[in-house]
Parts: structure tokens; sequence; C-alpha cells
């Protein structure tokens, strides 16, 4: 049988899920959210992952786009997968409730904590917590593959009613559509050297270069590839981000991301 996994990442955790995934399942496909969801979208393998970061408690608004886009067959296996930092909260139950307003349903729904990434809040763990994380990683997509490849339908992983009903309900509902334009915070400072990078890893074309320097066009997703590729970290984000660690996963280079 066939899988697709479609993926949207920034930084890498989600795509290596999507690769290790793969190789579990065999006979897969993997495709980048930030290009199918300019075109016309393949649902034709028999199983349909949808692998993704969580932000803000909740779906990448890139992510909830292409969801509202899938057309299939209600029967479809479709299954999905969070990669998160902090808490998945109840991201997963949103993705349900997408596709179940296109008439197809969430079969099976996965948390998978990694490194996080958002360097506005914090630099990136010590390389001893990341190689604990990973082998949790290595366990649990082990255990998604057996569930996956045996189509079996399985619970939508989930935090507390309270947690889910404050970080995914309030926070996220009255604060994800200023996302876009939250890249007013974003600047090169002085280390820039004009490479154009950042523009060639952003997912959704948000960063031109004027004079050689990145200018941010206000429809930003909040990956912040453009920060952690950045080969002299010259991109920063408000007052706190000089200085902190980068991350990306090792298993991944900046070509990986070149849209």
């Amino acid at each position: 049988m066939k899988t697709t996994l479609f993926y949207f990442s920034g930084t890498g955790n989600s795509l290596v899920a999507a690769r290790h995934l793969a190789k579990e399942l065999g006979y897969t496909e993997i495709v980048p959210i930030a290009k199918a969801v300019k075109g016309t979208i393949d649902l034709s393998a028999d199983r349909i992952g949808i692998i993704f970061p969580v932000y803000m408690w909740g779906l990448p608004l890139l992510v909830a786009e292409f969801v509202k886009k899938i057309k299939a067959n209600p029967t479809k296996y479709i299954f999905g997968v969070a990669t998160y930092g902090g808490m998945p909260c109840a991201t997963l139950v949103q993705l349900s409730k997408l596709l179940n307003s296109n008439n197809l349903k969430l079969s099976a729904g996965f948390g998978i904590q990694l490194p996080g990434d958002y360097t506005p809040l914090y630099g990136a763990v010590d390389a001893e917590k990341q190689k604990k994380m990973f082998e949790k990683e290595d366990k649990k997509i082990k255990e998604i593959a057996a569930i996956v490849k045996k189509g079996k339908k399985w619970k939508i992983e989930k935090d507390s009613f309270i947690m889910n009903l404050f970080f995914s309900g309030l926070l996220y509902n009255s604060s994800a559509h200023k996302i876009p334009s939250f890249d007013k915070n974003f600047y090169a400072d002085e280390k820039c050297t004009k490479c154009g990078i950042c523009g060639k890893v952003c997912p959704v074309g948000n960063i031109k270069l004027e004079n050689g320097k990145p200018v941010w066009q206000h429809k930003c997703e909040q990956c912040l590839a453009c920060l952690q590729w950045c080969p002299v970290e010259a991109i920063q984000y408000g007052k706190k981000t000089a200085g902190r660690k980068r991350y990306h996963h090792p298993e991944v280079n900046v070509n990986d991301f070149i849209v």
C-alpha cells in the first residue's frame, strides 16, 4: 500500500520525522506542504499523513490552508503527526475538526516532542538533551508506523481540557490571525553578508531583497527558517535573539529548505 506524507518544516524536525516514518512504512512519497498547497494536491495514495510543527499551540496557518483544500473519499485513511517543543495541546483536535469540515476524518493523531526552535524565547537545548529526544522520537516513529501499516483507527493525542481550552482555544484563536504581521520584529543586523539565503529558505516567499538586504512582506508563518539558517546569524527577532544558540535538526542541511 502506498503512503503520501505531506510535511511542513522550517528547521527540520517535521521533515526528519517524515523521512523516518517513510523508511518504516516503505513505498512512501514525501511532499512539502509549501509546494502542494500551490497546485493540485494528489491524494491518490492509500494512506495520507500530515506532519507539521505546533505553532502557538495550534496549527501553522499554511497547514490549515492546505487542509482546507483537501478533497478526498470520506473513507480515506488520514493521520496526523504534530512535532512540538513544549506541548501539543489541542493541535491535532484542530486538524480533526478541519478535516471534518471537508467531510473527512482524522483516523489517528500523534504527537512527537523534539527540540524547540523558538529563539525569540529561548536558545537551543544542549546536545545531550537533543540526543535523548531523538531517541524517544525513534521509538515513537516505530509505534506510529505499526499502527498506520495496519490502517488502525487510533486516539487523537492531546493535553488536558484546561490546557487545551486556554492555549489552543483562547490564546491561539485570539492571536493566530496576527501571525503574518509578526515579521515586523525581524531584521538583519550588521553581520549580514547579503547572501540571500534567508529569502531562499522561506517557505512562503515572504522575504524580498532590497539592496541585498532582507525585507519581510507580512505574510509570515513564524517558522523561523530565515533566522535559523542564516550562516552568520545576522537575522534577529526583537531584542533578545542576538547571541542565542540557533537550532536545526542535525540530519538536515540548508539545501533541504531552498524553495
